[in-house]
C-alpha cells in the first residue's frame, strides 16, 4: 500500500512537518520539489527553504527549479517516475507538470473548500471571525484550488485562538489527512466530490494595505483582524502623538465591550495598561512593536515611551 512512488512539493514549515509524517510513516518519498535558495539579511546569504533542509537531513533527491517548463526540470522530474505528486504550499503547477504521475497530484490546502481559496487561509478565516475551519485534500486542475475534493477534516477555532497557534493546529491535522488521502489513492477506493463553481469567502494574499488597522470597525472585528494577522504578518495602524506621527504593529489584545463618548482611536493610558477607544467599547493592547523598536509589552513600554493628551491612531 506505501509502495508509491511519491514526488513531494512544498516550501515552507508548514509542509515540512507533512513531509516528515511521510518519512516518519515510511511512505516511499523518491523526490522533493521546492523553492530555489534565496538571499537573505544583511550579508544577502543565500537562504535555504524549511522543506529543504529537512530533505537533506533525510538524504532525498531535491530539485530546485527556477522555470517549472524547462526541459532540464521537466526531464529530470520525469526521471524521478513518481506514480502520485503531493503539493503542500508551493506554486501553481503546469498542466504538463500536475498531470505527469499516473495517479495524479493532490494538493493540501488550509481551509474547507470551497471557502478561502487562495494564499492566506488561516488568517482570512480568524480575521472574518469564523467559529471552524480545517485541511481538504484535492486533485489538482487548472485553477486555484478548484480541482475535486477528496478528503477534509475540521476543527474549531477558539475565541481568543491567534493564527500562529492556529496554523500549527492545521498543520498537525493536515499531515494525518495526507496520510489518509494517500492512503485512500493507493488502495484504488478514492472517490472525490466536484466543487461548486462559486465561492463565498476568498483568502487573498497579505499585503501592508489589508492589514492596516480600521479603527472606525467595532471592536470585535478589529480585534478578529490583529489576532488574525498575529504574529505574522501582524497588525499595523499609525500613531499620531503630538506632533509625531509613527507605525505600529499590534500583537497580543483583549477586548472590552462598553459605552464612551470618545473618538475612534483614542489611545488611554494608565501606568500599565493601553487601551484604543473603538465605537462600541475598547481594544486593550497587551503586546506592541513601534517602528525600529523591538516587541514590547505594555508595562515596558509606558516605562519609556509617553503618550500625549490627544493620542490617536489613525
Amino acid at each position: 500500500m506505501k509502495d508509491l512512488r511519491i514526488v513531494f512539493m512544498g516550501t515552507p514549515d508548514f509542509a515540512v512537518t507533512i513531509l516528515k509524517k511521510l518519512i516518519e510513516d515510511n511512505y516511499n518519498v523518491v523526490g522533493v520539489i521546492t523553492a530555489p535558495d534565496k538571499p537573505a539579511g544583511r550579508g544577502r546569504k543565500l537562504n535555504q527553504s524549511a522543506v529543504k533542509k529537512y530533505a537533506l537531513t533525510q538524504d532525498l533527491p531535491i530539485l530546485q527549479p527556477t522555470n517549472l517548463k524547462s526541459e532540464d526540470f521537466l526531464d529530470e522530474l520525469k526521471a524521478l517516475n513518481a506514480d502520485l505528486q503531493i503539493v503542500v504550499a508551493f506554486r501553481m503547477l503546469p498542466t504538463v507538470v500536475w498531470k505527469m504521475p499516473k495517479e495524479g497530484t493532490f494538493n493540501l490546502h488550509a481551509s474547507l473548500l470551497p471557502e478561502y481559496r487562495g494564499a492566506a487561509p488561516i488568517n482570512w478565516a480568524i480575521i472574518n471571525g469564523e467559529t471552524k475551519t480545517g485541511v481538504t485534500t484535492f486533485f489538482i486542475d487548472d485553477k486555484i484550488d478548484t480541482g475535486e475534493i477528496i478528503l477534509k477534516s475540521e476543527i474549531e477555532i477558539k475565541d481568543d485562538e491567534i493564527v500562529g497557534e492556529l496554523h500549527d493546529r492545521l498543520m498537525y491535522l493536515g499531515a494525518n489527512l495526507v496520510a489518509e488521502t494517500v492512503d485512500l489513492i493507493a488502495s484504488g477506493e478514492v472517490q472525490t466530490t466536484k466543487q461548486p463553481e462559486l465561492e463565498k469567502k476568498a483568502a487573498p494574499k497579505l499585503f501592508p494595505h489589508n492589514c492596516k488597522i480600521d479603527w472606525s470597525k467595532s471592536v470585535s472585528e478589529i480585534y478578529n483582524h490583529i489576532r488574525g494577522l498575529n504574529p505574522y504578518p501582524a497588525a499595523w495602524t499609525t500613531i499620531k502623538n503630538g506632533d509625531n506621527e509613527i507605525s505600529a504593529k499590534i500583537y497580543g489584545v483583549s477586548k472590552e465591550l462598553i459605552s464612551h463618548n470618545l473618538k475612534a482611536g483614542s489611545i488611554v493610558t494608565s501606568k500599565k495598561e493601553l487601551k484604543v477607544a473603538v465605537k462600541d467599547g475598547y481594544l486593550l493592547i497587551k503586546e506592541i512593536k513601534l517602528s525600529g523598536k523591538k516587541i514590547l509589552d505594555i508595562p515596558s513600554l509606558l516605562n519609556g515611551y509617553t503618550f500625549e493628551e490627544g493620542a490617536i491612531m489613525l
